[in-house]
């Protein structure tokens, strides 16, 4: 599992490095600033999150169907929580109705906050 973790903060980490250049040097000439700070908060969140599961990684007093249950609320967040903002960020750009994914944002927001409360309550459960 630990491996797994690993591997996705270091995918998610190089896709946020790609897409945050992508954003400054493409997507410059075609977005506003606005959304181009939108698209940049997706970056930065993305980032935040591959460091995240980096310092998860490390943790060996975390009980591994725990490590799983945050792993996958950070996946799901990272997919639903800055997928959304890159694809509301670029609406300008496509004819796709973004009335459909909405929700998305908050709801992948929402999954990052349970991973990080999880954390949270397992440390602050255990006896030091």
């Amino acid at each position: 599992m630990k491996r797994r973790i690993v591997l996705t903060g270091a995918f998610i980490g190089m896709l946020a490095i790609i897409l945050g250049a992508f954003g400054a040097h493409l997507l410059k000439k075609y977005l506003s600033v606005d959304e181009l700070n939108t698209f940049e908060v997706g970056v930065r969140y993305q980032m935040y999150h591959a460091f995240f599961l980096f310092f998860l990684s490390t943790r060996k007093d975390i009980a591994e169907k725990t490590l799983k249950t945050i792993y996958n609320l950070v996946v799901a967040g990272v997919i639903l929580f800055s997928g959304s903002i890159y694809l509301l960020a670029t609406k300008s750009m496509t004819v796709f109705d973004f009335k459909i994914i909405v929700f998305a944002t908050p709801l992948g927001g929402f999954l990052l906050i349970i991973a990080w409360a999880v954390l949270f309550l397992t440390i602050l459960k255990r006896k030091s």
